[in-house]
């Protein structure tokens, strides 16, 4: 798991939903460092199916060696938002993280979604996180640390992520439009980005929506937790991201997943939730090599004539989300999203992508053909087409 580094003691981190669950589990982390925690929730005695109030979690955030305040928050509720603020900056000076991690859950059709279900997860989840926000921006803005995170998916619009729980999936894709508007009304000031699991996490609630066994399919809270101090960690430079757990745990050094499993073995991706299913790789077929090629021609040379980043959105035997970052540092490739949101997104099967980068298949004639099909900056397209050509010759 990830170590603690000290980096976020004194800070002040105000959590929503976090008298159980991820929530918490988030709180914890951070505490270890000596942090303050404002415990913004509802749960102020226990419920029969769901442990914990914001006293049990206050007891255990002092135990590991933070500061807390527990308050009392329904995030539909934006005096009691506005309170809850208004005693943290009293108590603590001021406000450096805030984690939107409430949320309502139905995952259940149109016809069998009740009116009353669609107000909740509209007014917790998209409401719940805009006017949460609202109230913590004027002291975040003060703040060196200056970090928003959303426990929300990366924004992906084919149908499929809709049709079984549509009201479900516009509410949540509300706190990522957040992250989307926010990140870039706010850049330099704030860092606003979403975190989702690559995984089902095992919670409470997550027991009560799966039933008995659904832990073998889960991995723990300390996941999302150990990714989202990650992510606390970075610049404020650092921010419009939709972030993977597992992806930025990686980045980490982070090798073993293992030990975040509930049972031994496997965990399969989320179906329900999860907005970016991904094909594993295999590591060693021609796209793997390929991509071996390419990072072993990068130089500051290419990355300073260049500047931008590539998506690959590849179909077929050893597809999946691939990217080639030429914008930062020496440049870099790899499996998944990039860490900063692409320039250009180029679609096309695997077989046609290793033709391309071998000089097979003229990139012009791929797009023409409706072999290859491209979104965003096409200036940029035309200059990845001339770094082809000149890595033609070890490809």
């Amino acid at each position: 798991m990830l170590p603690n580094t000290g980096k976020l003691a004194g800070c002040t981190v105000f959590i929503t939903g976090a008298s159980r669950g991820i929530g918490k589990a988030i709180a914890l982390k951070a505490a270890k460092d000596g942090a303050n925690i404002v415990i913004a929730a509802k749960t102020t005695q226990t419920h029969p199916k769901l442990p914990g109030t914001i006293y049990t979690a206050a007891e255990e955030i002092e135990a590991a060696g933070g500061r807390a305040l527990p308050c009392v928050v329904d995030v539909r509720d934006e005096q009691q938002i506005n309170s809850a603020v208004e005693k943290a900056v009293e108590k603590f000076g001021g406000i450096d993280i805030l984690v939107n991690n409430a949320s309502a859950i139905s995952l259940t059709n149109t016809l069998e979604t009740p009116t009353k279900r669609v107000d909740l997860m509209m007014s917790v989840n998209t409401r719940g996180t805009y006017l949460t926000s609202k109230a913590c921006i004027p002291y975040l803005r003060k703040s060196k640390i200056a970090h928003i995170l959303n426990l929300s998916p990366p924004l992906n619009l084919n149908p499929m992520w809709f049709k079984q729980h549509c009201a479900y999936t516009i509410a949540k894709y509300g706190m990522s439009m957040c992250v989307l508007g926010m990140a870039e009304e706010f850049r330099g000031e704030i860092a606003v980005n979403a975190l989702w699991p690559k995984t089902a996490i095992h919670t409470a609630a997550m027991d009560m929506l799966g039933g008995s066994g659904i832990e073998s399919q889960c991995r723990k809270v300390e996941i999302i937790a150990d990714a989202a101090y990650s992510i606390f960690r970075k610049p404020k430079s650092f921010t419009g991201n939709f972030i993977i757990d597992e992806n930025i745990l990686k980045e980490e050094g982070i090798k073993n997943f293992d030990i975040y499993a509930v049972k031994p073995g496997p965990v399969p991706e989320i179906k329900e939730e999860k907005l970016r299913p991904q094909p594993k790789p295999q590591r060693s077929g021609p796209v793997e090599e390929t991509f071996r090629i390419v990072k072993d021609s990068l130089s500051d040379d290419v990355v300073k004539a260049t500047q931008a980043i590539y998506q690959f959105e590849l179909s077929g035997e050893d597809g999946g989300t691939w990217f080639l970052d030429l914008k930062n540092k020496s440049g870099n490739v790899g499996y998944g999203e990039p860490s900063d949101r692409a320039d250009v997104v180029m679609s096309m099967s695997t077989d046609d992508f290793v033709k391309m980068f071998s000089g097979k298949l003229k990139p012009t004639m791929a797009f023409m053909s409706g072999k290859l099909k491209i979104k965003g900056n096409m200036a940029l397209a035309i200059k990845l087409e001339k770094l082809m050509n000149q890595m033609n010759s070890r490809l």
